[in-house]
């Protein structure tokens, strides 16, 4: 299932912004239904008949480099940890290899600076 169509699971109501890709476009109505303080910052179109609209663009790249940030994590978590499918042996066993992995993330973005710790 696609995120677009489970997005009213995916708000709590008390969001002031909502990041999201192009798939979110016209979600609108829904994300002011379910979160009605959050301003959308989901990107827009940006090209009408073949004619680009600099700003619109302008202001999808910003969005999107926002949004590369918070999903940087995410990308380590499935590629170099290997978290990219969740095997149902236990709930416990799930939850506990998520948490170890989300450390170990956390520990492999600030290498460098604990590097620097050490060596000083």
């Amino acid at each position: 299932m696609h995120d677009s169509v489970c997005l009213p699971d995916l708000l709590h109501g008390a969001e002031t912004r909502v990041w999201g890709d192009s798939a979110y476009q016209g979600q609108g109505d829904v994300l002011h239904e379910h979160a009605p303080a959050a301003q959308d910052f989901t990107n827009r179109r940006y090209r009408r008949k073949g004619v680009v609209n600099e700003v619109e663009r302008a202001k999808n790249q910003t969005k999107s480099s926002v949004r590369a940030k918070v999903e940087h994590p995410f990308l380590l978590i499935k590629r170099l940890f290997g978290f990219a499918k969740t095997r149902y042996r236990g709930l416990a066993k799930n939850a506990h290899r998520l948490l170890v992995t989300c450390a170990l993330s956390n520990l492999y973005l600030v290498r460098r600076r604990l590097l620097r710790l050490v060596e000083a």
